[in-house]
């Protein structure tokens, strides 16, 4: 359980607890679920800054043990595990600054693994040389999906419920 947002409300410090199935709920400022850290200013930063600690332990732990390997393999390994932001759907309320160290995480690693200098240029690098997604088009394809499923179960069509329900 979180505190109340709006403590001018409050008309007692101290809550009654709240028993669930024999346990009782304790206020926490975090809580981690599904791998989602959900705050209790429901800002999505804590969970940002868990993404840029994987994101960087991924790159670093792929140039430690595919470091040799050509660029095409590069690649496909830096698609298959440092492109997956599947939380970032549900990212709502983010500072800028947490979302500009997630940008800044993104290309670092992206140095990291293929071998760039720091003051190398990012558009040469993604777009021309690797042909690897900027950082917008990867937060937006997890965003577009996320609304494209929301769309999709809620339509009031017949024809489209059976077709969303089949393809779970």
């Amino acid at each position: 359980m979180f505190l109340p947002k709006d403590r001018t409300k409050v008309f007692s410090k101290t809550f009654p607890s709240s028993i669930l199935e024999g346990q009782e709920l304790k206020f926490v400022k975090e809580f981690k679920y599904l791998g989602h850290i959900i705050y209790h200013d429901l800002k999505d930063d804590a969970d940002i800054d868990r993404e840029v600690r994987n994101m960087f332990f991924r790159a670093n732990m792929l140039q430690r043990k595919f470091g040799k390997c050509s660029s095409a393999v590069k690649i496909t390994l830096f698609k298959s595990f440092c492109l997956n932001l599947y939380d970032s759907a549900v990212w709502y309320h983010y500072t800028t600054r947490a979302y500009n160290r997630l940008q800044s995480c993104y290309n670092k690693c992206i140095k990291i693994l293929f071998g760039y200098n720091r003051w190398f240029s990012v558009t040469q690098m993604l777009l021309v040389e690797l042909s690897l997604p900027s950082f917008a088009i990867v937060l937006l394809n997890g965003t577009t999906v996320f609304h494209f499923h929301r769309m999709w179960s809620s339509c009031f069509n017949n024809v489209v419920r059976f077709l969303f329900r089949m393809l779970l």
